[in-house]
């Protein structure tokens, strides 16, 4: 009993160390690696390349199909690269399994000693995660001594013999066998490990080894397809076209399985090597036969895989990757395209705004009404998904940007709401009794509006690029846009005094549009806060007083707006109508 635990145990730990090297390199190269496979993109060839570097890397075909398909969900590279990346991954896993199998059992107690040593003391650095990959490497080379000490007493029991027994003879269970233990352990790497350890151990024959391995290659696609389910079809056609691929080389190669006892041995003595060369060479011949059809395969997918047309007009996250999730620079910076089109629907809001102010539009009141569901919409999933980011995975300049973008959003979701409010107001005070605003006055709204939108066009490019002058400049036109409200209140006072029919019948909402578009400004110039901040050029004035905290600064504020995103799920979730929750947060300085 006591054995079969620490056979169970090796399994487990080689598991485990390959899940943490792939997420420690993921969240230290996850947005080079990301941009490497975004821009191998030239010819198959490069792509193919590109695919065997980074999974080398991630130890983890898995991982970099993951990645891919959601390069493809979201039409960032084309099917025929896509498919010569999965292939190059495929060989780079085989080459890893190879590299892990030379006598490294020196090298497992200095990886893990300087590893921890490295996470414990510089866990928020770079050098704390690289310390993290170095303690799975370790962790893996110490779990295959594991597993031969463990099956080597495994080998003389009777019972164990004829379980392994049972899978000698039938290439279609054992192969079904061998996908069922890659998509277990979540890794054909780990799986192919494994069965060269037991055929090393002569727990296992070398034919059984062959089909297991197999059907590791094949489960590795399966996993993969699993994975990528919730993906749009285009994204789908990535690991489906891979799974064909491995479907095929599996076909072709198990009527001939019988003869590779004698091929293996003549690659190696040792069944352990012989084991990783037959997996090794069998990728690499399969992948590049199949680099030549991967224009047809590409077809076939298409065909077979066809874009559903949507049925829902809400407008749904493009940039909020889940496999992302694990690489927290990388999970930013999908967070913040996202919030960019959100961005994008206040301006067009802004813009229909206007119109309905100008010609009483009544449909395009409705559906500026209905943008304001939209960015509920994205606000939500934007701020679910950060939620989700590793808050201990983040380092300070990573932590301080996760507070940026979720201020932003807040903000954003909070002037969908007020732009919703102005045009109800204008239905009911101003279209519904075929009111209209006086020359002058519909002049000075159009001036506060056209500053509006470019104080939200320079605002989203302070929040993109952190430029500090642009920052400063979005400071000066804050203050000149609160001037430009208290001095077109006074003149509309004075037409008032001037008896104009127009302005007295539009009196309390023409100052109600002014008032709320200086709100809306306030939230748009927002942004520049943690620019001049960094930079300590904000004034103390507007700076509030709060009582020292041991925390570092980026981490403080983290908190202080986590906080005011949970309170904001408590209360916003509890509504359906788009309106403004009491006490909805509002981090604007």
């Amino acid at each position: 009993m006591l054995t079969l635990l620490n056979l169970l145990s090796g399994v487990a730990m080689l598991i485990w160390g390959t899940h943490i090297v792939r997420t420690g390199v993921l969240r230290v190269y996850g947005a080079d690696l990301r941009r490497i496979l975004s821009h191998s993109i030239s010819n198959r060839l490069t792509a193919f390349a590109s695919g065997v570097g980074v999974t080398s890397l991630v130890q983890s075909s898995n991982a970099t199909a993951l990645i891919v398909a959601s390069f493809g969900a979201q039409g960032l590279i084309a099917l025929t690269p896509a498919l010569a990346i999965m292939l190059g991954a495929d060989v780079g896993t085989a080459l890893m399994a190879r590299v892990l199998t030379f006598d490294l059992s020196w090298l497992s107690p200095l990886l893990i000693l300087f590893g921890v040593i490295f996470f414990l003391s510089r866990k928020q650095m770079r050098a704390g995660q690289l310390g993290r990959v170095a303690i799975g490497l370790g962790l893996i080379i110490l779990a295959l001594q594991l597993i031969v000490a463990a099956a080597r007493p495994m080998t003389e029991a009777a019972g164990v013999k004829v379980l392994f027994g049972s899978l000698t003879g039938d290439v279609l269970l054992d192969t079904l066998i061998g996908a069922m233990f890659a998509m277990i352990s979540y890794s054909s790497l780990a799986a192919v490990l494994l069965t060269a350890t037991l055929a090393s151990s002569g727990v296992i024959s070398l034919k059984v080894a062959l089909c297991l391995v197999i059907g590791a290659n094949l489960g590795s696609g399966m996993l993969a397809m699993l994975t990528s389910s919730a993906q749009n079809a285009a994204g789908r056609r990535v690991v489906f076209g891979s799974l064909i691929f491995k479907l095929i080389g599996s076909l072709l190669v198990l009527p001939f399985v019988d003869y590779g006892p004698a091929l293996v041995d003549w690659l190696s003595d040792e069944p352990a090597q012989a084991v990783v060369n037959f997996h090794v060479a069998y990728n690499l011949i399969r992948c590049v036969a199949c680099l030549a059809f991967t224009e047809p395969m590409s077809r076939l997918c298409l065909r077979l895989l066809q874009d559903k047309p949507e049925l829902d007009t809400t407008m749904r996250p493009r940039h909020l990757d889940e496999n992302a999730l694990s690489m927290p620079s990388v999970a930013l910076a999908n967070a913040a395209r996202e919030t960019l089109r959100m961005g994008d629907l206040i301006e067009q809001m802004l813009n229909g705004l206007l119109e309905v102010i100008k010609t009483n539009d009544v449909a395009r009141a409705r559906e500026t009404r209905r943008m304001d569901d939209d960015v509920d919409h994205l606000y939500t999933a934007v701020k679910m998904y950060l939620t989700r980011v590793s808050r201990e995975d983040l380092d300070e300049a990573d932590s301080r940007r996760w507070t940026d973008i979720i201020s932003l959003t807040i903000n954003l979701e909070h002037a969908g709401d007020i732009i919703e409010r102005m045009v109800t107001d204008i239905e009911e005070k101003k279209i519904s009794h075929k009111l209209s605003f006086s020359e002058a006055g519909l002049q000075e709204i159009c001036d506060m509006h056209r500053r509006l939108v470019n104080n939200l066009q320079l605002g989203l490019s302070v929040f993109l690029n952190g430029d500090l002058k642009s920052a400063q400049r979005l400071m000066v036109e804050k203050e000149s846009f609160r001037d430009l409200e208290r001095a077109y209140s006074y003149t509309h006072l004075n037409r008032l005094a001037g008896q104009s029919v127009q302005s007295i019948e539009t009196s309390s909402l023409h100052l109600d549009v002014i008032s709320d578009m200086k709100r809306l400004n306030s939230l748009f110039c927002s942004t520049a806060y943690p620019v001049l901040d960094d930079a300590g050029a904000l004034r103390k004035s507007r700076m509030r007083d709060k009582p020292k905290s041991p925390k570092s600064p980026g981490a403080a504020a983290a908190d202080d707006v986590a906080l005011a995103v949970a309170a904001d799920l408590q209360q916003k979730e509890s509504s359906n109508d788009g309106a403004e929750p009491p006490g909805h947060p509002h981090p604007v300085r």
